[in-house]
């Protein structure tokens, strides 16, 4: 409050005060009422709530160098190396990041402030106690979910977002139980990463992971037009089984590994059809598939790659070429069936022939025939009248006369 030239002030007991005169630090204020008289209007006067400790002006290096007794008495300056971080604790919680190579300033005063320190030199990853703690700030304090490029324009503009110093310098990646992940760190491979949540410090630093699927997947070769040796134009469908077995040997052979794939197949199953008839290749397309198998796998090993099975799943014909072969299986298969009803009546014949002689050299087989053809006969007249007795009803049904000659 000021009334010409009295200048009054107010300090609460949750407040500090930096009175300025002409811009120089004069005086740091503790809890009170002050008074003063001020006929130029050289006094300044910031108030600060020490609800939030951390002391940000323009001019604080200043102050901290030209008032250095007056500043130190008041406030604590907490810095960080170069490959240091620091993890400030406001009465036991933690609240705030400092990067590498970085001065922030405190209050001193009712509310405790801790500083605990991070070796960046020594390990990347952020300790697993330490990050389910900042998981817990991020529900508790209501982080921003912004992306980086709009917690950027937010740094631009002058907004502090909450929980932006975390997120932007801490990567934390999940791998799931049926991959592997790569940490990448300025273009370099640093380790592996087994299945779990992991979390790195990014301070300055292109961190990245690359995640690689172990599982078993499937690769389509579709739509290939391809002339077998004798001239006959094919579209083929290929599928292929593989899966990646080592990570580490896929990233630093292969810039994309499912293309090499992809290519790999497609020349093979080029060069197998070329080197084959049509009729090679319906007959024996359970030995082009092996080939084709074994050629693939011993391309694909040495990048970590292994291809466990191969099918060839449509060989498609042109309609002109499916009409001829439609003919020549129609006259196969007409040809198999007069040649298997030739043979089975001559076999036929040959058994009639075999009996016929049984029953001219054996009179009882002969008597027993002539009995089961009487059966035959029997079964279907209702009424039979018989006239000189069962011998001339046998004699009258079968003569066999010897041949002459």
């Amino acid at each position: 409050m000021r009334i010409m030239g009295y200048k009054r002030q107010v300090v609460a007991q949750h407040e500090r005060a930096l009175v300025l005169k002409n811009g120089m630090l004069e005086q740091v204020l503790g809890p009170g009422v002050y008074h003063w008289v001020d006929l130029a209007g050289a006094l300044a006067i910031e108030v600060y709530d020490l609800t939030n400790p951390e002391l940000s002006h323009a001019h604080a290096e200043v102050f901290r160098k030209e008032a250095a007794a007056l500043w130190n008495a008041w406030v604590d300056a907490v810095e960080t190396a170069d490959r240091e971080a620091g993890l400030v604790y406001l009465e036991g919680r933690l609240t705030t990041l400092i990067p590498p190579m970085s001065r922030r300033f405190y209050w001193k005063g009712p509310i405790e402030v801790r500083v605990e320190r991070v070796d960046l030199s020594a390990d990347l990853a952020v300790d697993a106690e330490l990050m389910e703690s900042i998981r817990r700030m991020r529900h508790r304090d209501a982080w921003t979910t912004a992306s980086p490029a709009l917690r950027e324009k937010a740094r631009t503009l002058g907004k502090v977002l909450p929980g932006t110093e975390f997120l932007d310098n801490i990567l934390e990646e999940e791998v799931a139980d049926h991959e592997i992940g790569l940490l990448i760190q300025d273009g370099r491979l640093i380790r592996t990463l087994q299945p779990g949540v992991h979390a790195f410090w990014s301070f300055a630093r292109n961190l990245q992971v690359e995640v690689t699927d172990l599982r078993l997947q499937e690769l389509e070769v579709q739509g290939q037009e391809i002339l077998t040796r004798d001239k006959v134009s094919l579209r083929i469908n290929l599928s292929a089984h593989y899966r990646v077995e080592d990570p580490v040997k896929v990233r630093a052979g292969l810039p994309k590994y499912k293309d090499f794939l992809y290519r790999e197949l497609q020349f093979g199953l080029r060069q197998a059809i070329c080197d084959r008839t049509l009729d090679e290749l319906l007959e024996q397309k359970g030995v082009t598939e092996q080939g084709l198998l074994a050629g693939i796998q011993e391309r694909a090993e040495p990048y970590g790659i292994q291809v466990e099975a191969l099918g060839i799943k449509d060989v498609i014909l042109p309609g002109d070429m499916k009409q001829i072969l439609n003919q020549v299986v129609e006259a196969e298969k007409a040809a198999q069936a007069n040649l298997i009803r030739r043979r089975e009546e001559t076999a036929a014949t040959r058994s009639l022939l075999n009996t016929a002689k049984l029953m001219d050299q054996n009179p009882v087989l002969l008597r027993l025939k002539e009995l089961e053809a009487l059966e035959r006969v029997t079964e279907r007249v209702g009424s039979l009248t018989v006239f000189g007795g069962m011998e001339s009803l046998l004699q009258g049904l079968v003569r066999i006369e010897a041949p002459k000659g």
